[in-house]
């Protein structure tokens, strides 16, 4: 029995384009676009969605475990804090950190602003700031691991309190921290493919934005890890 759809149009080519069921097909048996959303985005939304199930695993697994251990959480205030002048100074690195971030997801949305104007050297610079940015965060994450692990935490124990405290911190923000330096490799790599004028030639700009979404989502994740690790 063929599928029932609506009346066909006509396409830019002349031919007939066809509608409602008959069209949804024809699209996903021809592998063009469908739903209006380019493969290149709707794969990225799938990862990020896949991605997003994990890190909320992890997340509600830490919570779980923080609730549940009876020995004492160690204090974020004091277990994050640096001494500035013999004076500890609470989260002062976590929040450079977050404000770093923070900027980030500002100049990649610049960028692919400016992508879909066709201005090819601002939006690579801008590409190029966003994934700098990036590297800084990744090296104050490095710094933070090294001072807990001269200070003896370790994933099995640590002398400040719950044993899982170690565990937790290091797959967390250890896991995060993969997925912003693989963003950064990312950026890179569009940056100079923008630069050479390869999406010019193209006339096609997306991948600008889509590596946007995948660094405004490892930007959204480090929200909740700072609420969930860092305040509570």
């Amino acid at each position: 029995m063929p599928l029932k759809g609506g009346p066909d149009v006509v396409a830019a080519d002349g031919h007939a384009a066809p509608q409602g069921w008959r069209g949804l097909v024809a699209d996903w048996s021809s592998d063009r676009e469908t739903f209006k959303v380019s493969w290149g985005k709707a794969m990225m939304w799938i990862f990020l969605l896949s991605d997003t199930f994990v890190f909320g695993s992890f997340l509600t697994g830490y919570m779980t475990v923080r609730l549940s251990t009876t020995e004492p959480w160690p204090n974020a205030s004091e277990v994050f804090a640096l001494d500035f002048g013999g004076a500890p100074v609470p989260l002062v690195l976590i929040a450079i950190m977050t404000f770093v971030l923070i900027t980030s997801s500002g100049t990649m949305a610049m960028a692919v602003s400016q992508a879909y104007r066709r201005n090819r050297r601002p939006a690579a610079l801008l590409v190029l700031a966003t994934a700098a940015l990036g590297a800084v965060f990744v090296g104050m994450q490095a710094f933070e691991w090294s001072k807990l692990i001269a200070e003896g935490v370790r994933p099995w124990g640590n002398p400040m309190g719950a044993a899982q405290f170690g565990a937790s911190f290091f797959m967390i923000t250890g896991f995060h921290g993969l997925h912003v330096s693989a963003g950064v490799i990312y950026l890179l790599v569009v940056a100079w493919r923008v630069l050479r004028g390869h999406y010019e030639r193209s006339g096609n700009y997306q991948v600008v934005e889509i590596a946007g979404l995948y660094w405004h989502f490892v930007d959204l994740v480090w929200v909740f890890i700072f609420a969930l690790f860092y305040l509570w």
